[in-house]
This record gives structure tokens, sequence and C-alpha cells, in this order.
């Protein structure tokens, strides 16, 4: 296989991109997005983000040293476009793309409503380079949308339809994972029991994703209507293959840079 050669770039690629918020709720506030952003430590958890000197977001984030990294998803993936492109100099993002402020529980700037976790950061210290200053903060708090989470605890992220940004491009994450951490070295019987584990979960989302339809419908649709001969046989003891659910509610719907773009 040969190989085509290129002069030293940011070729590093995909990269997760994060709308991420800063300023003062009782003051100024606004959204940059990012895509060179990462872990750089376990214990205590430690993140950062790449600024440009020049974006309107570095000197917010340099006053309050305190930031709010914001997932985003395929349904967020227009506005997290719009806050990369445009300046918080010019525009409210917040208003502009109908985004919702909420406060955080260790930091004044404003968290997303709308992404489905945010991770609430301090600025621990900051690291200059040529064309970014790379902000490199605690994890104060991490905060979960709770429609993501399983009936067992268990966050399920595979389901809030994560963004992912490639050479230019935004992309949604498959929703199906390849194998998990160590699966290269995973014993038979290991993997077996992991198989069942799965094929129960995934019975155990069906049953979840039917629920409601039957409790609007007031139809138990797992039951098989009598003959006719056994209903006249039992008539004082059989009840009716339907049962009314009146007053009963449905359950609640499911809530719903290479080119890196680190504009604002």
């Amino acid at each position: 296989m040969s190989k085509v050669t290129f002069k030293p770039g940011t070729m590093v690629n995909p990269v997760p991109v994060v709308m991420v918020s800063c300023g003062d709720m009782a003051g100024e506030t606004n959204i940059i997005t990012i895509a060179w952003t990462g872990i750089v430590n376990s214990e205590p958890p430690m993140t950062y983000i790449s600024v440009r000197k020049s974006r309107h977001s570095h000197s917010l984030i340099e006053k309050s040293g305190e930031f709010v990294i914001n997932l985003t998803t395929e349904k967020l993936a227009f506005q997290t476009d719009y806050c990369g492109v445009k300046s918080g100099r010019d525009v409210n993002k917040f208003e502009e793309q109908k985004l919702t402020p909420v406060p955080g529980q260790h930091v004044k700037c404003p968290m997303i409503l709308e992404a489905p976790v945010n991770l609430e950061c301090r600025v621990r210290e900051v690291h200059q380079y040529p064309s970014h200053d790379m902000f490199v903060a605690d994890i104060l708090a991490v905060h979960a949308d709770d429609s993501l989470f399983h009936e067992n605890g268990k966050l399920e992220l595979e389901r809030a339809g994560l963004l992912c940004y490639s050479h230019g491009e935004y992309f949604g994450l498959q929703k199906h994972p390849l194998g998990k951490f160590g699966y290269s070295i995973m014993k038979p019987k290991t993997k077996k029991r992991m198989e069942a584990e799965a094929r129960k979960k995934k019975q155990t989302r069906q049953d979840l994703q039917t629920k409601p339809k039957r409790e609007q419908s007031g139809l138990d649709l797992q039951a098989k209507p009598k003959r006719k001969k056994d209903t006249e046989q039992k008539a004082d003891t059989q009840k009716p293959f339907y049962q009314h659910s009146a007053g009963r509610k449905a359950g609640s719907a499911e809530k719903t840079g290479s080119k890196q773009k680190d504009k604002s």
C-alpha cells in the first residue's frame, strides 16, 4: 500500500466537537464551538480546550476562569456549526439559535439545557502557543439528561446521537459499538455472557418502546381474544381480551477544527 505525504498539519481525525458556554449569567454570555478538546488526566478528572487568542470567548474565559463543555448531537448540528462561525461580538447565540441557558452548580457561566451532557469546568492553568491558548481545567461536575439512563442506572450515551468532526465535516456516531474496551482479549465465556446481557438489554428497550403505545390505545396487545365457545362457558369468570385504561397516562416522550470549528 502506497502513501501520499503531506506537510505537517493537524490531521488527527475524527475529533469531538462541543459547544463551550462561557461568561457570566448575570452579565455577558457566549457560546463557542470547539473541536480541539479532550481529557488530560483521570484523577482528578481534567480536560482542556484550545481557543484562538482573537476569539471573543477567549477573553471571557480568561477573565472568569470558568467554562462549560456541552456535548452536541445530530439534532444540534446546525446550532453547533452556527456557534462556530458567528462571533459573539455581533450576535447573541443563545437567542439566535433558541438555546436555553441554565445555571450550573459550581460556575457562573451557563450550561446549555438542550445538550445531553454538560461538564462544569474551572481553569487550572493556561498554556500559550503561537495560534491558540490551551485552557487546562478541572471538571467540577457532570450533568446528564435523565432520559439517557437505563432503569439499572447506567448512562447510555449511545442513545444521545452524539456528533463528531472529521476533516471539515460533521458526522453522527453509529448507534451500535464495534466492541467494548478489552474485547480483543476477551475470554469466550465472558463474551458469551456479555452477548446474553446485550440481548436482554435490547429486549428491555423494545418493551419500553411498546409500553406507551399500549397505554395510549387502552389495549393489552399481548392478550388474545377468547373463542366464542370458551367465552360462553366462562362468561362469569373470563375478562374481556382488552383492558380499559382511561385515566392512565402514556409514558413521557423522550426528550427531545483540518478546519477545526473554534470560531467566535
